[in-house]
Formats: structure tokens, sequence, C-alpha cells
């Protein structure tokens, strides 16, 4: 199969890890930064890091082009119509609903709601509407003329992450070539969501016990949703060489190494990632870039 960057369909690429710290943000931004210089300027960056999005602060420049309200809908009870019959209590599964007969309360918990539909199908009297509730906002940014990032704020006390991040990834993103998703930390359904329609997933590891341990996981996960996957070992130089000995014995590509650089990490830390990168990590990204331009057409 090859690559679908010249057709209408826009190549996806994920990049994950099995924990936070491992450099997944310096390693999307730097892939986004480098990708535009050689490989498409039509390219975007989805952070789905809803919970606490920072890519965007590595492009001070970039110019806010809109921003929205993330809804889902919520079922409202109308009491007056309302027999306290308790079905919708008992079809909830998320135990949303709260109906007390002897006092006529019924009432539904927005934070808790999965907008499931299932109270509606429950209802019997016609007592339940529902009504746009939101779970965070939508901002997309212009990188350039034809780059742009998008991210998504979850709302403060929101269990919502999977449902924002479903409505982030669908936001227009100016029939981009190459959607770089950067995915929350972690093995769970944020994770899930995240990587569930791309092309090909980066997973962004450490040479620590830590890194390794949390990376089988996120391996394991990948393998049983069948999505193609390598790794790109960040902090090079660090910690040991079981990673190392890990991918060889399970067969994974190894995509690319970072090496630690303390003055590079000290840039992160302020904020200029991108600012003077060092000739031998700007050697490394494009080929990287290089190296994913040519894999990728085996997987899209």
């Amino acid at each position: 199969m090859k690559t679908n960057v010249t057709t209408d369909m826009p190549l996806k690429i994920a990049i994950a890890s099995g924990k936070g710290g491992t450099g997944k943000t310096t390693v999307s931004v730097n892939l986004f930064h480098f990708i535009r210089q050689s490989w498409t300027s039509r390219v975007a960056l989805v952070d789905c890091d809803v919970e606490e999005p920072n890519d965007l602060i590595f492009f001070p420049g970039a110019k806010l082009l809109s921003e929205k309200e993330a809804t889902l809908p919520v079922p409202e009870i109308i009491t007056d119509k309302c027999t306290f019959c308790r079905k919708c209590v008992e079809y909830c599964e998320f135990n949303a609903i709260v109906v007390i007969p002897p006092v006529k309360f019924a009432e539904i918990n927005p934070s808790l709601c999965h907008s499931c539909g299932a109270c509606l199908v429950a209802c019997q009297d016609d007592a339940i509407i529902e009504k746009p509730y939101s779970i965070g906002k939508i901002r997309k940014y212009a990188v350039d003329e034809q780059a742009v990032i998008v991210e998504g704020l979850l709302k403060i006390g929101s269990a919502m992450q999977t449902s924002l991040i479903k409505i982030v990834k669908k936001e227009p993103v100016n029939n981009a070539e190459v959607i770089l998703y950067d995915a929350p930390p972690g093995t769970s359904c944020p994770v899930v969501t995240t990587t569930a329609d791309a092309d090909y997933i980066i997973l962004v590891t450490e040479p620590t016990p830590f890194g390794l341990h949390d990376l089988k996981l996120t391996v394991d996960l990948l393998r049983e949703l069948e999505k193609p996957f390598g790794v790109i070992v960040n902090k090079a130089g660090l910690g040991n060489r079981d990673v190392y000995d890990y991918l060889e014995k399970e067969d994974i590509e190894l995509i690319g190494e970072i090496p630690f650089d303390k003055k590079y990490a000290s840039g992160y830390a302020r904020g200029e990632l991108l600012s003077h990168i060092p000739e031998k990590m700007e050697n490394i990204y494009r080929q990287i870039v290089q190296d994913l331009k040519e894999k990728v057409s085996d997987y899209a």
C-alpha cells in the first residue's frame, strides 16, 4: 500500500508514550517543525492531551483562528412530567441520575453523564430533554499559511477527556496532508481514542526502568489494537541498555535516538525548544522525518 499524502485523505501519525516526562511533546513539536520544512507545508498538529495541552507554548507567533465551546448533549429532567419511576436510574451505567420518589426529587449530574441516551430510551413519560453542556474549548491556530495547531482544553473538573478528544479530532485542519496527534500519556481510554484511526504510531520512551515498564504496557495495547508502530528513544545516553534489548527481543523497530543534552533541555524548560536548535539535533530530526516519510508508505 502507498502513502495517502497525495490523495484526499491525510496521513495520520500519533505520538504516544506510556508515561509522562519521556519527551513526547518534544518529539511532537519537532516533527511538526521539520515535516513543514522537508516533507509538506500542509501539516497539522493536534494536541489531544486535553487536560494540559502545551504544544502551543513552542509557537509564540501562532495566530488564533478560532475558539469555540465543545459541547455534549446532556439530559435534563422535567419534574412536572416525571413520575419518579426510577427507570432512568436503572438504565444509567454511570450513576449520573438521582431520583428520590418520596420527595419528588429528580436530577442528572452533567459532570458524570456520558451522553449515551439510555435515559431517553428508558423514560416513557417524555420527561427528559437534552441540552448542550460545555466540556471544554477547542482552539485553532495558524503557524503559517498552511500549517495549523489545534488544541482541546478540558473544563476543570470534567471527566470527559475521551469525548473532548473525539470532538477535537473532528476539527477541520485546512486540507492538511499530514496530521500529527500528540496523545496524552498512559494507556487508558484517551490514548486509545487518540490512536484508534492513526495510520502509524510513534512511541516515545526513555532508557530507564520506568520508561521500559510503561513502554511494554503501550506496546501490548497497540498490538491488541493491531496498529503499526515504532519507537523513538529520547534522552539516549542516560539509564541503561535494557530498552534496546527489549526492542531487539520483540522485533520492534527503532525509529531514532534523541541524545540527552542539558542545554537543549533547558531550552525546552524556557519554551524555546525550536529556537537555536543544535545542529546535531536538527540532523537527527531531519533523518527521522526522512525515514518516517519512506516508512509510512507501507501503512497508510
